[in-house]
């Protein structure tokens, strides 16, 4: 038996190494390749920038635009979806030219690939791969297979259906009985109930452990173990303690003489716990993000404050608040994003699987790994995304986080 484990762990090792080694061989591929071609072309995108002037750049500009464009579409059009070979699938040579094109006729092309810039690009091209093949081409077979109605029945010849699937999220139910627009409204009540908790929990923390304190560093590690703990853990760690009959919050509910509640079976009690679960997790994330804020702020701020007879709200208020912007914006748009599509808790949480305390994510991953609707799934899939890109653009724009950027 022994003898029998010693062999399982030297084959992972092995595969471990093997693993690492042709990642660390191809990137030294890469790293050569970039190096040998790079003079090449940084001398053609010279040629092509004095042979082309005469255009100017509003056109040249235009013309790249539109190459570029034509490009994406056709990398759309042409991904394959199952054993399904698109007929575009033989012309990628021709996109792959076109691009190439149009990036040498952009009035950028002499700083782009300019000598001196190879170092550069030499660095970021094993991620510009990696990110290519892990994360542009899986998102384009995906926005393919939105457009299609790939299911257990198509799933070898899809048919293309437009915007069909689109049109479905809005108006077809999304599993068996719920529908977008409330699991929408449940997501936002969701993600608001939490991110508040999240806010004031973690700045509440923060303060306090802002100060001279004994065996602060004992709290602050404390406080941040459920951070710490991996999320399916603890999630079922809480499930349990949600257990109508055996579970640690109804002993606690019937100790000061409450009754029990079903936690897990009614749909207001399912949401709460999975409420309740999620603010545990996620106040440890801010309270540390806000104490790095606040450890930031010069104590002159306050000193001047107290000096004007201020009170501690004001204080708060009139310097706490403000100098805390630049680290509360954008951890409150990741405290959002994730909250919004956190799969774990609401998962987890909800075991028997009730359609009144599904997200979006939740539901998505149903439609797609329960109910095999594969094609409507993946339109879903970009609405969420859709929805997420709006609110943080919105919330940049009213926050005004990025204008000491730009400006």
């Amino acid at each position: 038996m022994q003898f029998l484990t010693l062999e399982v762990i030297l084959n992972s090792l092995r595969e471990v190494g093997s693993t690492v080694l042709y990642i660390l061989v191809g990137t030294a591929f890469l790293e050569i390749v970039a190096y040998l071609w790079w003079k090449p072309l940084s001398t053609f995108s010279e040629w092509i920038d004095r042979g082309l002037k005469f255009l100017g750049k509003p056109v040249r500009h235009v013309i790249s635009t539109l190459l570029i464009v034509g490009v994406v579409i056709f990398a759309v059009g042409s991904v394959g979806v199952g054993q399904n070979v698109s007929p575009l699938a033989p012309y990628w040579p021709f996109a792959i030219v076109a691009f190439l094109v149009a990036t040498y006729i952009s009035p950028n092309a002499v700083k782009i690939f300019h000598w001196r810039m190879r170092l550069p690009y030499m660095l970021l091209l094993p991620a510009i791969v990696g990110l290519m093949l892990l994360v542009i081409y899986p998102l384009l077979w995906e926005l393919n297979v939105s457009f299609t109605n790939l299911n257990p029945r198509h799933f070898k010849s899809p048919d293309f259906v437009g915007f069909l699937n689109y049109v479905e999220v809005f108006t077809r139910p999304i599993l068996k009985q719920v529908t977008f627009f409330p699991v929408l409204m449940r997501t936002i009540l969701w993600t608001v109930v939490n991110l508040a908790f999240h806010v004031s929990g973690g700045m509440g923390l923060a303060l306090l452990l802002n100060r001279k304190m004994r065996l602060r560093g004992l709290y602050r590690a404390l406080l941040i173990f459920p951070w710490a703990i991996p999320q399916p853990i603890a999630c079922l760690a809480w499930l349990g303690e949600f257990h109508f009959e055996y579970g640690f919050v109804n002993i606690a509910l019937q100790r000061v003489g409450l009754a029990p509640v079903r936690w897990l079976t009614e749909p207001t009690a399912n949401f709460a716990a999975m409420c309740i679960t999620n603010i545990w997790l996620g106040i440890p994330f801010m309270m540390v993000i806000i104490l790095g804020g606040l450890q930031s702020i010069a104590g002159e701020y306050y000193e001047a404050a107290d000096m004007d007879g201020a009170s501690p709200w004001q204080k708060f208020w009139q310097i706490t608040t403000p100098l805390l912007q630049p680290v509360l914006t954008p951890a409150i748009i990741l405290g959002t994003v994730w909250t919004f599509t956190n799969f774990n808790v609401p998962f987890f949480i909800n075991q028997n699987e009730l359609e009144t305390s599904d997200t979006l994510v939740t539901a998505l991953f149903r439609s797609a790994f329960q109910y095999f609707n594969l094609s409507s799934a993946a339109a879903f899939a970009f609405v969420n995304f859709g929805l997420l890109l709006i609110f943080a653009i919105f919330y940049i724009r009213i926050t005004g986080v990025l204008k000491g950027v730009t400006e």
